[in-house]
Formats: structure tokens, C-alpha cells, sequence
């Protein structure tokens, strides 16, 4: 699957000090997988969560959903160890914590190469503090292995001294910076997590305003929220039947030398055509990996 169109709905954080919730992943229907070293996991805990990370990916069994590994930050008593003990896993990415220089990014990136990290092993950055959301451009342009951005908007909202209200109001304007730094450079970016695991509709509310603001999927913190999230970051199928109407009609048009292209009476450009394209791509993108994914 090309990075462009795989399914990134969900991302569930999974502690690695806790065995059975790496064993219960294997079945679960998120389209990827965060495994935390940082903070999931109590400070007496971080050696054992990582043998256990290790011994997890080792074993393998995650079929095609994508594995990143969140480590601790390089300035911790554990970070270094975590980022070479990554850089021998058979993972999708890193996950770097409190991003907020493209040093930061360098620096990993570096001790990832020394350590004999496969290319394939993208860096994934984590914007969680004003600092970082402020150098988002700088950080998402660090290097070529920077695989996408996360939000982390609990510590953001502490950070900013915010409010946690329904609309994410006081949040905005850091998402909407983080977003077009992502799209400027080409890269995947996912919504921060949402805490409160009883508000179910508060929770299809936020998913629905990430989508509608253009992020890729959510991180989550529960196997309870994959199917919602999953189903609000998916094209439906009428985006589907129409994107796939947009580009057979204007693969008509072009053969036919026509200029101006009408679909329902709707003028068609070739912006939308990429978007149909883009739309069409994702939906078979999700219908690869839920097939790989049936037992």
C-alpha cells in the first residue's frame, strides 16, 4: 500500500508494559498501532515494556496494520535505549515525543542510521507543546524520514493554560497550523486523543470535526472507539460512487477532447478530479487491509 492512500483512521496507543494488550491487538480492527514506552508506562516499568514491545514485534502477527513504537524523549534516562532497541524492530516508524526542533528530528534520525535502523523505519512526530506547534513547518521539513505529525493535544491544552470544551474552540488555530505544515510537505497527520472514554457522542463529535478539518484518522486510547473512528474517517459509499463517476467522466472528456466537463450538473475541475482520485485510492486502501485482516 502506497503511504499516500494507507487507511490511517485509527491509531490505537497500546501500553507496553501491559503483555496482554500487545497480544489483544493482533485482533483488533484499528488500522494501526502505537506501542508507548513513555506515558502509559510508570517509570519502574520502562525496561519491561520495552523487552516486551521487542518480543511482541518479534513475534510478529499484526498483519498489515501499521506498527510504530513511541519512545521516550532522547533528554530521559530511557530514550537512548528505547531508539536502539527500535532501530532493530521490524516496525513502520518511531513516534517522538514533545517535538519541537528539527534538531530534535536530526538527532534521532541519526542515532536510528548508527544503529543499523532499516530505511523503512519512518520518524513520526509528536506536536504537543506551543514551541512545537510553532516550528510545525520546520519540524515536518526536518528530513525525508519524517513519516507524519500526531497531535498531542492533552499536553497542548495544558500547556496553553486552554479550556477542555466541546468545540475544541481554543484548540483551533494550533490544529489548522499543524495541518497545513502536514500538506505543505506531504505528509500523513493525525488527531489527538480524546480522554473521556463515557462521552461516546462527545467523542463521534471530534472524530467528525478531524475530518472535516483534514486529518488523516485519530489516535485513540480504547479498542471501544476504533469502530466509530474507523467508520467516520472511511469514504462513504456515496464519495466513493461519485469520486469513481468523476473520474470516468473525465477520462471521457479527455478522450474526447472536451474542455469543460459537467457531472450533474456540476462543473468538474481538475482539483476534484484528484480528490476522486485521492477518495477512491483510500477506500481501496481500507478494503485491502480489512480483507488481509480477515481470519
Amino acid at each position: 500500500m502506497p503511504p499516500s492512500i494507507r487507511p490511517r483512521r485509527s491509531i490505537l496507543f497500546m501500553p507496553g508494559s501491559n503483555r496482554r494488550a500487545l497480544e489483544k491487538a493482533r485482533g483488533l480492527a484499528a488500522d494501526g498501532c502505537i506501542f508507548d514506552l513513555e506515558d502509559a508506562v510508570a517509570p519502574d516499568a520502562k525496561v519491561l515494556a520495552r523487552d516486551q514491545v521487542a518480543a511482541a514485534v518479534a513475534a510478529g502477527g499484526y498483519g498489515r496494520r501499521e506498527i510504530l513504537v513511541r519512545i521516550n524523549g532522547l533528554t530521559t534516562a530511557w530514550g537512548e535505549a528505547d531508539l536502539a532497541a527500535v532501530a532493530g524492530m521490524a516496525i513502520d516508524g518511531v513516534v517522538l515525543p514533545k517535538v519541537e526542533s528539527a534538531a530534535t528530528v536530526e538527532q534521532a534520525e541519526a542515532k536510528l542510521i548508527a544503529a543499523g535502523a532499516s530505511e523503512d523505519c519512518l520518524i513520526w512526530c509528536m506536536l504537543e507543546t506551543p514551541l512545537g506547534v510553532l516550528r510545525a513547518e520546520e519540524i515536518a521539513s526536518s528530513s525525508r524520514r519524517v513519516g507524519g505529525l500526531i497531535m498531542g493535544t492533552s499536553d497542548l491544552t495544558k500547556d496553553l493554560r486552554a479550556q477542555h470544551l466541546p468545540d475544541r474552540s481554543p484548540l483551533l488555530a494550533a490544529l489548522g497550523q499543524c495541518l497545513l505544515a502536514a500538506r505543505a510537505f506531504g505528509l500523513p497527520i493525525l488527531d489527538g486523543v480524546h480522554l473521556d472514554l463515557a462521552d461516546d457522542e462527545g467523542f463521534l463529535a471530534e472524530c467528525r470535526q478531524g475530518r472535516a478539518l483534514g486529518f488523516d484518522g485519530k489516535t485513540l486510547i480504547h479498542p471501544k472507539t476504533i469502530a466509530a473512528a474507523n467508520e467516520v474517517f472511511a469514504p462513504s459509499p456515496e464519495e466513493v460512487e461519485w469520486s469513481r463517476r468523476i473520474i470516468l467522466a473525465h477520462g471521457e472528456a479527455a478522450a474526447a477532447g472536451k474542455g469543460l466537463l459537467l457531472v450533474d450538473g456540476k462543473l468538474i475541475e481538475n482539483l476534484h478530479v484528484e480528490n476522486a482520485h485521492r477518495v477512491v485510492a483510500l477506500a481501496g486502501g481500507i478494503a485491502e487491509l480489512e480483507r488481509a485482516s480477515t481470519p
